[in-house]
């Protein structure tokens, strides 16, 4: 290729750049096949962030250590997921978009904790390499957070995860820990992903818009190539996407005990089932709602109830519709299964089926001790007695999401938002689920009206919530660093 440009600062402006190419039809980068000169940006974006990770690798070469503390394991979980949305922004400060630093980083957190929450509009017109680029961060975010909740939050003991301990694979240290499970989970990501991108192809998606849709459908992160999200793929497509969120909502070590040829855990989980009956309990409420109260009919109707359903519960926060056009009823259904999620373990968030499982077992042992006080009534999950710490941990993550989402509610109503849109976003961002409510922030519009400072709120809030809340708490607290 010849290419040329006219430089203009640091920067490549896209409008003046030609590439003329010869004999390059299969070059991976879109940007580059399009012939649209933004390739440049992320070379840019590319150079300062190598550069940046070799510095830092350079001036920390000596404090390597064969194990972390648990102080450490809580700065390093933390520290990575503020850093990563750092640099992961800069093609959308460099490029198309011309974004603000705030719109950037919050663009960026939103994909990398696959919240699905966007600042953009025009997406169609939107350079081809722009849109592949978000679509990576969902995917990349998703792998990440599988990783992140099999090993680093059952080692810190966060919001009861510590009952998955016995789930990790065996090994004493935590960082081989990550890599042996970074490496069989890799796998099961790229089969899900592969076969996902194969649905979408079959049912009449073209190749780029199918590979986008299979990165963020499996990461559960909702970021679409069109303004209309998934209302430009109704049909077949929305059943593809439907089986595969739900896919990516079971815990990851299933399947990798499924490829090692072990189907019983995956049968026997509870966690799995319970996940399963509340998607067909709260389908088949909307739709005898619909159907039956409403009046309204049609497999149209029941495809997209199946779907936003499907995308709502598990966070992916994809929408084929205003779902705010049913009526109240909808819209508070819409609201609190957000705040369920998948399961443990999953490129989901929210506060997770386990969690409520074990809430509901406190509360049955509790009602039976008061029926028959000289009884001993232990909660149990899976069959396993649960210790007072696991109980203390969820009981303590639930207290502090309530408090959580009502404190960043007031303070986003402090900003100017009305009472919709502050708490809708508030439960959206720290249940990383994508869309809120409201006309602003609803299924059918986008954050790129609230202001600065609602933005900078919000994009803590995701990365709080990613991090299940007590793992970032922690660090801002005087006795973890007196420890």
């Amino acid at each position: 290729y010849r290419p040329t440009w006219e430089p203009t600062g640091l920067l490549y402006d896209p409008r003046r750049t030609a590439i003329v190419m010869e004999d390059f039809d299969d070059l991976v980068d879109p940007d580059i096949a399009a012939q649209n000169g933004h390739w440049g940006v992320f070379a840019e974006s590319a150079i300062l962030t190598v550069l940046c990770g070799a510095l830092v690798s350079l001036a920390c070469s000596n404090g390597v250590q064969a194990g972390l503390s648990i102080q450490q394991n809580f700065l390093l979980t933390t520290g990575v997921w503020f850093v990563l949305p750092i640099f992961g922004c800069l093609p959308f400060l460099f490029g198309a978009t011309e974004a603000s630093v705030v719109d950037g980083f919050f663009e960026a957190m939103s994909g990398l904790t696959t919240t699905g929450s966007t600042v953009f509009s025009g997406l169609d017109g939107l350079p081809e390499g722009l849109l592949l680029w978000r679509s990576m961060l969902q995917w990349f975010g998703g792998v990440g957070i599988i990783v992140v909740a099999m090993v680093f939050l059952p080692e810190l003991r966060v919001g009861g995860m510590q009952i998955f301990r016995s789930e990790s694979f065996d090994a004493d240290k935590v960082l081989p820990r990550a890599a042996q499970i970074s490496a069989r989970i890799s796998v099961v990501y790229l089969i899900l992903t592969s076969a996902c991108m194969a649905g979408y192809m079959l049912v009449g998606m073209d190749l780029f818009d199918a590979l986008n849709h299979a990165l963020t459908t499996v990461a559960t992160g909702g970021f679409s190539t069109k303004d209309a999200s998934f209302g430009a793929f109704s049909g077949p497509a929305e059943y593809v996407a439907v089986l595969f969120m739900i896919l990516a909502s079971l815990p990851f070590v299933r399947y990798v005990q499924l490829l090692a040829g072990h189907t019983l855990p995956l049968r026997h989980d509870s966690q799995v089932r319970t996940f399963l009956w509340i998607a067909v309990v709260l389908i088949a409420l909307m739709s005898a709602y619909l159907f039956i109260l409403e009046g309204a009919k049609g497999e149209g109707l029941f495809r997209a109830i199946l779907f936003n359903v499907t995308s709502i519960l598990t966070g992916t926060g994809y929408a084929s519709l205003d779902y705010q056009l049913w009526g109240s009823f909808a819209v508070a259904v819409f609201f609190f299964m957000g705040l369920i999620g998948g399961c443990a373990g999953s490129t989901c968030c929210s506060i997770k089926v386990f969690r409520f499982q074990l809430l509901f077992a406190s509360i049955r042992s509790m009602v039976r001790t008061i029926h028959s006080p000289n009884g001993v009534f232990t909660p149990r999950y899976e069959g396993r007695p649960v210790s007072e710490e696991v109980l203390s941990s969820v009981m303590a993550f639930f207290g502090l999401f309530v408090v959580s989402m009502g404190v960043l509610s007031v303070l986003l109503g402090m900003t100017g938002l009305d009472f919709v849109t502050a708490l809708s976003g508030a439960a959206t961002a720290l249940a990383n689920i994508g869309p809120g409510l409201g006309d602003t922030i609803g299924p059918s519009g986008n954050f790129a009206d609230l202001n600065d400072t609602a933005k900078w709120l919000l994009s803590a809030a995701m990365l709080i919530g990613r991090l299940e809340l007590l793992a970032v708490y922690a660090i801002l607290t005087m006795e973890f660093w007196r420890a």
